[in-house]
């Protein structure tokens, strides 16, 4: 594994692993994370305040009036190296997620026919390829609980809209270059949107608000009109539980 230590700041420094989207980076920052959350609970990195994982990064966030980067860099080279080779002993969850896709809803999928015409293929193999797959969360960031997952199937490889919505529902599944992912909020998006989700992806009412992870898996399931709004109906309920859906975790598996 190799590294280099980059500013962010008097109160942060990021850990570069890379230039790509890559598994194996992946699993390297994961296994960095978790190295450097031991030692933070072992009481080696005073000052920290937290760590944010990327697809190809680890920042860590600190206190600079308890701490320099100066010295966290030493503490933090010493926590990586004493833990090579680092090993990804991760239990990963795998969901199970609807999406109802295309125009069947007003607010489901208003790209889906333009993105098929783009990709040379019909809209039903789209639908066919995307549900197809299984994703795995590589970062949560833009939104709380918006989840960048990959990798899509090379057909439907796309790039963004050139004009981005003002105003993107919450619950819009949406693909990206090689990349998915589900708006968990109503905001501004540029990526194209091919189907909606019914079910929170975050609540503060959660254990964990944020229903995906990094590492999770996620696969895709089709529905309806109909099954998309008696899911929807049940939204509220699923928010104010204490606990995220579980009803839709698949399996956990390595």
């Amino acid at each position: 594994m190799s590294y280099r230590f980059l500013s962010l700041g008097d109160a942060a420094l990021t850990i570069e692993f890379g230039d790509a989207i890559d598994r194996r980076l992946l699993a390297e920052v994961a296994a960095a994370d978790q190295a450097l959350l031991q030692a933070l609970a072992d009481g080696q990195l005073p000052g920290v305040v937290e760590t944010v994982p990327t697809f190809r990064s680890l920042t860590v966030i600190y206190d600079p009036l308890r701490s320099t980067r100066t010295r966290l860099e030493a503490v933090i080279d010493a926590a990586l190296r004493q833990a090579l080779p680092l090993v990804v002993a991760q239990q990963r969850r795998v969901w199970q997620l609807p999406v109802c896709y295309g125009d069947q809803l007003t607010e489901c999928g208003p790209d889906l026919d333009g993105l098929a015409a783009a990709c040379g293929l019909r809209a039903a193999e789209v639908v066919r390829l995307h549900a197809g797959g299984c994703y795995e969360v590589y970062m949560l960031g833009f939104l709380p609980g918006f989840a960048f997952m990959g990798d899509l199937p090379p057909a439907l490889a796309c790039a963004r809209r050139s004009e981005p919505r003002t105003l993107v529902p919450a619950g819009s599944v949406a693909i990206a270059g090689r990349l998915t992912a589900i708006y968990p909020w109503q905001s501004p998006g540029g990526w194209q949107l091919i189907g909606a989700c019914p079910l929170p992806l975050f609540s503060p009412s959660w254990t964990q608000p944020a229903l995906l992870q990094v590492g999770d898996r996620v696969r895709l399931r089709a529905i309806d009109a109909g099954e998309f709004a008696a899911l929807q109906a049940a939204a509220p309920a699923l928010r104010r539980a204490t606990q995220p859906p579980l009803a839709f975790l698949a399996a956990a598996a390595e």
